[in-house]
């Protein structure tokens, strides 16, 4: 998931009180590197020169057999790279390496990661910790003992994008931490078994708040899953809290659906690089995601990750 979102930008946030979320660090942003190049042999989306987006569907798209060959197809890989870099999450280990990590397991599977340069996106992948609710930028800090990040991977190949994110526990993550983490997967796999042919769309987001809720956190609600295909992000929208979204799945669509939970309030700031999102109040949020299917007699996840 990679979406401009709108929130205001405040100055001066970070000398807020921190109130009672557990034991972890306010993450702050460090210095981001320079974006890494893509090999010419490469296939690579139009927006990869400048940015700049091309037309995408004005409806949610029905796809056939082919196209949905070819979604499986980048699913998978964007869930064995999601997979992959999971098991090499560690303290000590930079943001910015993560990104050279995954930067690198594309090129080699003749994938384009699908951030870099969208919408002047400076990085391969999104990595979010502790309070970053989504987006956040590479750098260089180091993960500590404690964290939460959540990797969030689009790769695009063979002409399709596939989309999934998984929250990490780096080293010893308080209960609360473990708890957030763990609701948000519930959230997650809760909403993809009420999917199938009929379904109305904002049942997804109905469903997801009610459970949140219920567990005790706020979803934040400028935080969208969408379909995918050929194109990044297009209709329909996703929402994760109450909503009512027009419209039903059909067999043959594809979306994302990628809940973001936070310990604190539904507020978020955009910072000043436009696109790293914090939570207003310094809790922390959790995020998971996966690409789905729409099929006759339900739903079927395109990233699931290795067995």
């Amino acid at each position: 998931m990679l979406k401009k979102i709108c929130s205001p930008t405040v100055r001066g946030f970070w000398k807020k009180a921190k109130l009672d979320f557990g034991k972890y660090d306010v993450v702050m942003p460090g210095i981001v590197s320079q974006s890494k190049p893509i090999p010419d042999h490469i296939k690579k989306p139009r927006y990869h020169q400048n940015g700049t987006l091309f037309s995408e569907p004005e409806q949610p798209e029905v796809k056939n057999a082919k196209q949905i060959e070819k979604m499986r197809a980048s699913c998978k890989l964007a869930a064995n790279v999601l997979h992959e870099i999971g098991q090499q999450v560690k303290i000590g280990q930079t943001t910015n390496e993560i990104d050279t990590l995954i930067h690198e397991l594309c090129i080699k599977n003749n994938a384009y990661p699908s951030p870099l340069n969208y919408r002047g996106f400076p990085k391969s992948v999104c990595t979010s910790v502790n309070n970053v609710a989504c987006h956040g930028i590479p750098d260089d800090r180091s993960l500590k003992d404690g964290d939460i990040i959540n990797v969030d991977i689009t790769v695009f190949y063979n002409g399709y994008h596939g989309d999934c994110s998984k929250t990490f526990l780096v080293g010893n993550v308080d209960d609360q931490g473990i708890a957030l983490v763990q609701t948000t997967e519930l959230c997650l796999n809760e909403a993809i078994r009420i999917c199938g042919p009929g379904i109305k769309f904002c049942a997804i987001g109905n469903h997801i708040e009610y459970r949140a809720n219920a567990m005790g956190y706020n979803v934040v609600p400028s935080l969208v899953g969408h379909g995918i295909g050929e194109y990044f992000h297009g209709p329909p929208d996703i929402y994760h809290c109450g909503n009512d979204y027009p419209g039903c799945m059909k067999p043959g669509m594809t979306f994302t659906i990628e809940p973001a939970l936070t310990q604190g309030t539904e507020e978020i700031v955009i910072l000043e690089d436009g696109w790293t999102a914090v939570t207003a109040d310094n809790a922390r949020s959790a995020q998971c995601e996966h690409t789905v299917l729409v099929t006759e007699h339900g739903a079927e996840i395109l990233t699931v990750p290795p067995q």
